[in-house]
């Protein structure tokens, strides 16, 4: 079981990476959109919907983890400067691990101005619904620069299976398959080459 963990800012590409790692490799693709599109018509962007969310994706976490799948990308958004995140993740890593599973680190940064066109495009206003509108989701994502870190600092993440990536002018098949190549996930039935 290899448990990929995907993040980064708002709109930098991580479920589009997502969708090409899923269709290269045997790992399911599990964004974080997926529980929020589900939640946000019933509670809106409140503290109920996120405590729900929080809930329903480690309960997901713990299933997934007891089967005999290849693994899972999991992608969201980490603010290495709120300590909240970082016992998330710990927990979600700690889920996977007690299971046997193998946990990788991706990270992906972007500049600002590739981030606010990739925040327009049609792959994710299909998938998440809550960023069509696009004014709405532009401010939220600029008034997030003011209070949230969403990139790590240099030596920050100390995991022997970590990897950043700059994708600014990268395509997300081209950092699919750098992450393929990096920790050697298979492809189908033979290992990436």
């Amino acid at each position: 079981m290899k448990l990929i963990l995907l993040f980064g800012p708002q709109a930098v590409g991580k479920m589009t990476v997502g969708q090409e790692l899923e269709k290269k490799t045997d790992l399911k693709l599990f964004h974080n959109h997926m529980t929020i599109e589900l939640l946000q018509p019933f509670f809106g962007f409140s503290e109920e919907m996120w405590s729900i969310c929080h809930m329903m994706r480690e309960e997901i976490f713990k299933a997934y983890s007891k089967g005999d799948e290849y693994g899972m990308i999991y992608t969201f958004m980490w603010a290495f400067n709120e300590k909240g995140d970082w016992e998330w993740v710990e927990k979600v890593t700690g889920i996977f691990e007690a299971n046997g599973a193998d946990v990788y680190f991706v990270e992906l940064e972007s500049d600002l101005d590739v981030r606010l066109e990739r925040n327009k495009t049609p792959n994710r206003l299909q998938h998440k619904p809550t960023k069509r509108n696009i004014e709405d989701s532009e401010k939220r994502l600029l008034e997030s620069l003011d209070s949230l870190r969403l990139n790590s600092y240099k030596g920050e993440i100390d995991r022997e299976k970590y990897l950043k990536i700059n994708n600014t002018n990268l395509s997300a098949e081209e950092v699919a398959e750098m992450v393929i190549r990096e920790f050697q996930l298979e492809q189908g039935d033979t290992a990436w080459e």
